[in-house]
């Protein structure tokens, strides 16, 4: 009888053997649910190993990807706390004023990311795929912020390299992006209605077409409003006891010489100026003068849901100082109306979230349009400024650094010319309508008229062959003197989009899927082509 016992004992654990997962204690053995799921990724080794040392066994039973793809965001949550803190530490090791401007950025930029990978996994948000998508692609383009800033400053020698684990946490949200759970943005472009995208409210639709709109205060520098400072006005809206209600503040005439910071605490401010030609906020610093470009922006937003109408946003460091920026912009769901953006080289910063600009002026000469929001531009002017003497201008210089990223530029129904300091010497000049920044580089112009300042090859090269073959440009149905694409670039990457169907995914309603949130502020748009 024992012997039998022992006989059945022996074979139960040789069956459990056969349908049960290894536990090693080991943590260089990867069990094998961990191993199905990272070779999906891109970085498989990296996700192995961080996964299988903070989850080991809960990963075994995954069965669908978006219970996976939430594991794995909790892993680069845990490494991005860890990078955090580690960072914080850093200051006292900066030698000089320029790494600590580098530093400083990679602060604000990893609190940034930690708390968007926190939004994609709080149920609470009622997040769908594409949110997801647009949270995680901004938080790699952070990372990519925060290493841009110490080369651009000359500084990647001492301190950069000191930055904890960059490379992996960067491995790890692009594995997070690849894990993909097939939603669609088509349910977010249902909801249009009254002319304008649907993340606007009613409220904010009559806020943005009246002439006068009710204001919670007014800003006026000869003291005839509430404030005589921007500043004092955002302190007001901080301090309001509904921080998710719709704030505006009201600009009278004037030159407001500000430089803002509108955080992530402060969501749905919304700032109404007179008009463009009458309100401007300015600022004058440049990477030349010791910023780096992410910190020398006049007005910088990243609070959820911003709105501006009627102001210019302006800097005047002028060329010789290279980057310097007007207006940065990492502000999910951010609309500009009837705004002016002047500058030179990098104007108009679109970094990251979703954006759409609806009848704005834009100024510039070099990159002047940049960044790597998902961003809709639509009948807008682009007027291309004076460069330098050995300088080309460039309109775009997107920064998809994953092709995973929803990201890229679109510019519909829109116009680009000269401006008028450059119409007497055109013809000393070459104007391009973008290079690739970055590996994955997407731009497109779509019913866009080209005036005779485009040169005929249309987009230029960034460092030789660089990006050529994994960038997409494209053109469609474009109009004017220089809109024809038979001299164009023979890039692999760069097309020519005949499809309306092809066109369409750059589109408004496809692209930063505007029905769902531009309605409710008000600014009219064209969802379609």
């Amino acid at each position: 009888m024992a012997k039998k016992l022992s006989f059945i004992i022996l074979l139960f654990t040789f069956l459990l053997s056969l349908t049960s997962p290894a536990v090693s204690s080991s943590s260089n053995t990867i069990n094998p649910g961990i191993n199905f799921w990272c070779d999906k990724t891109p970085y498989p080794e990296t996700c192995k190993h961080h996964t299988n040392t903070i989850y080991g066994q809960k990963a075994y039973g995954t069965k669908r990807v978006s219970d996976f793809k939430k594991l794995v965001v909790e892993v680069a949550i845990d490494q991005s706390l860890k990078a955090q803190n580690h960072n914080k530490r850093l200051g006292s090791k900066c030698r000089n004023k320029l790494e600590k401007a580098a530093w400083f950025d990679c602060l604000k930029l990893y609190q940034d990311t930690i708390t968007l990978l926190n939004q994609t996994i709080d149920s609470t948000t009622k997040a769908n795929d594409y949110d997801v998508q647009t949270w995680l692609s901004t938080s790699l383009t952070n990372l990519e912020t925060c290493r841009t800033g110490f080369v651009e400053l000359g500084v990647t020698d001492f301190v950069f390299p000191l930055l904890f684990n960059n490379n992996n946490l960067t491995k790890l949200i692009s594995n997070s992006l690849s894990l993909k759970t097939n939603a669609s943005v088509a349910s977010e472009t249902n909801r249009y209605k009254e002319g304008f995208p649907s993340w606007v409210t009613a409220g904010d639709r009559k806020l943005l077409q009246s002439t006068s709109p009710p204001a919670d205060v007014v800003v006026a520098k000869d003291g005839s409003g509430d404030f005589k400072t921007i500043k004092e006005a955002l302190q007001a809206a901080a301090d309001r006891s509904d921080g998710s209600k719709r704030f505006v503040i009201y600009l009278k005439r004037g030159t407001y010489n500000e430089k803002l910071d509108i955080g992530n605490n402060l969501k749905n401010i919304m700032l109404i100026g007179d008009s463009m030609r009458y309100v401007f906020i300015t600022g004058s610093k440049s990477v030349i003068g010791g910023s780096t470009t992410f910190d020398s922006a006049t007005v910088a937003v990243t609070g959820e849901g911003f709105i501006a109408r009627g102001i210019t946003f302006r800097n005047t460091a002028g060329p010789q100082n290279h980057q310097a920026v007007a207006l940065r912009s990492g502000a999910d769901l951010s609309v500009f109306y009837r705004c002016g953006f002047e500058g030179y080289q990098d104007t108009l910063y679109v970094h990251s979230q979703r954006q759409f600009y609806k009848e704005c002026y834009i100024y510039g000469t070099v990159d002047f349009i940049f960044g790597n929001a998902a961003v809709v531009f639509q009948n807008c002017i682009i007027l291309v400024r004076k460069p330098l003497d050995n300088q080309k201008n460039t309109v775009t210089a997107q920064g998809r650094t994953d092709s995973n990223q929803n990201t890229g530029i679109s510019i519909h129904n829109s116009r680009v010319t000269a401006a008028s300091d450059l119409l007497p010497v055109l013809n000393s000049f070459q104007t391009y309508l973008g290079r690739p920044w970055k590996q994955y580089s997407r731009t497109v112009f779509m019913k866009t008229y080209l005036d005779t300042l485009v040169d005929p090859a249309g987009w230029l090269e960034w460092d030789g062959d660089f990006a050529l073959n994994t960038l997409f440009y494209g053109e469609y149905n474009n109009i004017g003197p220089k809109a024809s694409t038979s001299g164009r670039v023979k890039w692999l990457g760069y097309h020519v989009i005949t499809s309306a169907t092809e066109a369409s995914k750059f589109t408004v309603q496809n692209f930063i899927a505007g029905q769902s949130w531009l309605p409710a502020t008000g600014v009219p748009f064209t969802p379609g082509l």
